[in-house]
């Protein structure tokens, strides 16, 4: 991922964690604000992909699965 959409990324995050923060304060209840955060953390995810942590986790998934088929 280059510094521009990891910038990106954590004005994204920063977004909306303020909106999260401001959710709360008015009185909206923890499983709506928690699904808030979760969905616009994955919709930022798409628009900004970090291909890199992506590979790493799927070679780390791939291990487990064979580590396990051994046993």
């Amino acid at each position: 991922m280059n510094d521009e959409d990891r910038l990106k990324k954590v004005e994204g995050l920063t977004a909306i964690k303020s909106r999260a923060e401001k959710m709360a304060a008015e009185g909206a209840d923890s499983i709506t604000v928690r699904d808030f955060i979760n969905e616009g953390a994955k919709k930022l995810a798409f628009q900004h992909p970090d291909t890199e942590a992506f590979r790493k986790a799927a070679v780390a998934a791939a291990r487990q699965v064979k580590k396990k088929i051994k046993q």
